[in-house]
């Protein structure tokens, strides 16, 4: 939903439809979370007979919710986005942090207090925590006119022309 939504601002006959489908989308990510007793989405789903089934019940702590909630947030201001991202950031200090340090992924979303996985992965580091940061942070820190984010969420100047 997140590309699809930074790519409906550069497509002005195609906008309200864009992002129309990726608010839909978004919709469905968020219930992919809502739907367990964690609070975590699993790491992927079906769709059986209109009903969402976990088609495998960890979680690797995948940034591409947040990074769809950040950019929909940016261009809506619909605070949803912001208050879904809060529930889901919840849930992974909840389930998912350790108190030694750091956070790990969990073997089964839909137990509490399932088994760690213990792993963190870089993508939690590197992409998740910051789209969180994106997400509730002031638009200034972030110029999505002057700077675009790579595929490892990394934010790059635009070079003028």
């Amino acid at each position: 939903p997140g590309t699809l939504a930074l790519g409906a601002q550069h497509l002005p006959e195609q906008h309200d439809e864009h992002m129309a489908l990726a608010a839909k989308l978004a919709e469905t990510c968020h219930r992919m979370y809502t739907l367990t007793p964690t609070g975590l989405a699993p790491e992927f789903v079906k769709i059986v007979g209109g009903s969402m089934v976990a088609g495998a019940n960890h979680n690797l702590l995948r940034p591409e919710t947040i990074e769809a909630f950040f950019y929909l947030w940016r261009f809506t201001k619909d605070a949803r986005y912001r208050e879904w991202g809060w529930e889901i950031f919840s849930a992974f200090e909840r389930h998912c942090r350790v108190p030694s340090g750091g956070y790990s992924g969990l073997k089964n979303v839909k137990l509490r207090g399932s088994a760690k996985d213990d792993t963190m992965q870089t993508f939690w580091l590197a992409e998740s925590l910051k789209y969180f940061l994106l997400l509730f942070s002031d638009d200034s820190l972030l110029d999505l006119n002057t700077h675009v984010i790579n595929t490892e969420a990394h934010p790059i100047k635009i070079l003028p022309s």
